[in-house]
């Protein structure tokens, strides 16, 4: 297929790179700071553009991946007269916004991409959504060679695994930070919890998040919780955050 990214950052720089090595042709690359656009075109053997009004009406999937503000403003400037497939890399933006195009869908990675870093994107779950069985049979074809793990989501579903992608990662790595921060306050090493952060890590590989649970929430041992809390009286902040997490914990694991 004939392709047309519209972005040069994370996402656009891994999806650029895996179609191309899966034979795909990468006509144009566009950004708006050219720069941006020439360092992922000359690794794919394309054109680079900053103008969308430049980008070619030829291609067979125009892909989107840029940030949700600016999907809305990169889909206003493109021709709603193309025939290819426009296709957007978003987990909380609805399908509707490429409603406007003659045929549209959505492919996205629940998964934190850096262009700087290496990934293999096949052991990534990639959900798909389209306007038809006709665009959702395109689409799964042109992602099946660089994942086996595509599957349909519609704009509700992909919402709630974007969501949960942010509490699992983002959240998780919050957590860190703030275990991070105590530790040194109290002049010890975050890598202390690093096995046991490997640790709870490969436990959800095999197991429930439900079953795999400890702590003394899990317990319901209010001495030691009380005593966490004392502790963190010097931590406003943390102090909350511990005590609606191990609320959390306490209500899913009645005595």
């Amino acid at each position: 297929m004939n392709l047309v990214i519209i972005g040069s950052g994370n996402i656009a720089t891994h999806l650029a790179k895996a179609c191309y090595a899966t034979g795909h042709n990468i006509l144009q690359v566009y950004s708006p700071t050219l720069a941006n656009a020439n360092a992922l075109a000359s690794v794919v053997n394309s054109q680079s553009i900053d103008d969308l009004q430049l980008i070619s009406k030829h291609a067979d999937v125009y892909l989107i991946a840029v940030s949700d503000a600016a999907i809305h403003q990169v889909t206003q400037a493109l021709d709603p007269s193309i025939e290819g497939i426009v296709v957007h890399t978003s987990g909380a933006t609805s399908i509707e916004v490429l409603q406007a195009f003659h045929r549209y869908g959505v492919i996205y990675p629940p998964q934190s991409l850096n262009k700087e870093i290496d990934t293999d994107l096949s052991v990534i779950p990639f959900g798909i959504e389209a306007d038809s069985e006709r665009t959702f049979d395109t689409l799964l074809r042109l992602i099946a060679p660089v994942t086996p793990k595509a599957f349909p989501c519609d704009s509700s579903q992909r919402l709630a695994l974007h969501l949960s992608a942010v509490l699992v990662n983002n959240f998780s790595n919050a957590l860190f930070q703030m275990a991070e921060e105590i530790l040194t306050r109290e002049h010890l090493s975050f890598d202390l919890l690093k096995p046991i952060i490997a640790e709870t890590a490969q436990k959800v590989q095999q197991h429930s998040p439900k079953d795999t649970q400890t702590g003394p929430a899990r317990r319901g041992d209010y001495q030691v919780i009380n005593k966490h809390l004392q502790f963190l009286t010097q931590y406003p902040e943390e102090s909350k955050i511990y005590q609606l997490l191990s609320d959390f914990i306490v209500k899913r694991y009645p005595k």
